[in-house]
């Protein structure tokens, strides 16, 4: 597998071109065994779609272990159960664009996979078309144990769309110390990627801006190498006790200036991002998380 022109230029101006070279061969279009045992026990993942306007936005989809099952080393299938609300843009950015970028993660054990590809709707729910698959590191996950699924009745999709974030919002983000990025590039297609730290990690400058940190990774910059050739993006906030979710889509700008990288502990880079819409949905997920510990890799 070969690395796209904007990949390339963040990997060069990073100083680690040499080093994401050497991880081609990690990278695949083919559903490798470790994945095909991981993937039938997972209840989460971050899913990355464009809508007709290109906005990027990031979904939940969550279900019981088996709501996404390896049909064949390239074809995955996420079934109908999976926990969905009705307001999410994905099936209706589907639609209009196949490209589809997943991320499936377990956070009891610090284990993620990426699989990116084409979706194409059927009965069964969404079946995607692995391009490119890869196990990523455990950096910066903090472990989260799921302890119960709602099965009473919930007030589920209850739906907030506002231009900006409310006073909630932003307490919501300075406390948080997950979430998930979607980006998209035009050839390439989209990508689903995580992001932690300690609570804080995440600097909500006005109720339209939000300036975040990038730690050390795997050296590949997909989610850079993206932003650096289509700005637009999408971030997803998980309230882990609640359910709840928070949908933001907007523009992200990397920010390279020493003397502001300094505002952050372990920053290598910076990520300003400007919203455009926030979309907030109560029940999002029967599911409900028990926090375990911070990453030991979180800097500070």
């Amino acid at each position: 597998m070969s690395f796209h022109s904007g990949e390339i230029a963040v990997q060069t101006q990073a100083g680690k071109r040499e080093e994401a070279q050497k991880l081609c061969s990690v990278i695949s279009n083919l559903i490798k065994p470790a994945a095909q045992e991981f993937l039938p026990t997972q209840q989460l993942a971050i899913a990355s779609t464009v809508d007709i306007h290109g906005q990027v936005w990031a979904s939940l989809l969550t279900g019981q272990p088996g709501f996404i099952q390896v049909l064949n080393q390239q074809t995955l299938q996420i079934s109908l159960d999976a926990s969905l609300t009705p307001t999410d843009p994905l099936y209706q950015n589907l639609h209009h664009n196949q490209n589809i970028g997943l991320l499936v993660i377990d956070l009891s054990n610090r284990r993620r996979s990426r699989f990116n590809g084409k979706a194409e709707l059927d009965l069964n729910g969404i079946k995607i078309h692995v391009v490119q698959t890869f196990f990523n590191c455990p950096k910066y996950i903090q472990t989260r144990h799921i302890e119960k699924a709602v099965t009473e009745s919930r007030e589920q999709s209850q739906t907030f769309t506002r231009e900006t974030l409310s006073v909630k919002h932003q307490n919501w983000i300075t406390q948080a110390d997950t979430f998930f990025i979607a980006s998209f590039h035009p050839q390439s297609g989209t990508d689903a990627s995580h992001r932690g730290g300690f609570p804080g990690f995440i600097q909500v400058l006005n109720h339209r801006q939000l300036l975040f940190p990038d730690y050390a990774g795997n050296n590949m910059f997909q989610t850079f190498g993206n932003l650096l050739i289509n700005p637009h993006a999408g971030l997803l906030f998980i309230d882990f006790q609640t359910g709840n979710i928070l949908q933001i889509t907007g523009k992200a700008k990397v920010i390279w200036d020493a003397d502001r990288l300094n505002e952050f502990t372990g920053a290598e880079r910076l990520v300003e991002f400007e919203i455009e819409q926030v979309l907030e949905t109560k029940n999002a997920t029967p599911l409900r998380w028990q926090f375990g510990e911070y990453s030991p890799a979180n800097p500070g």
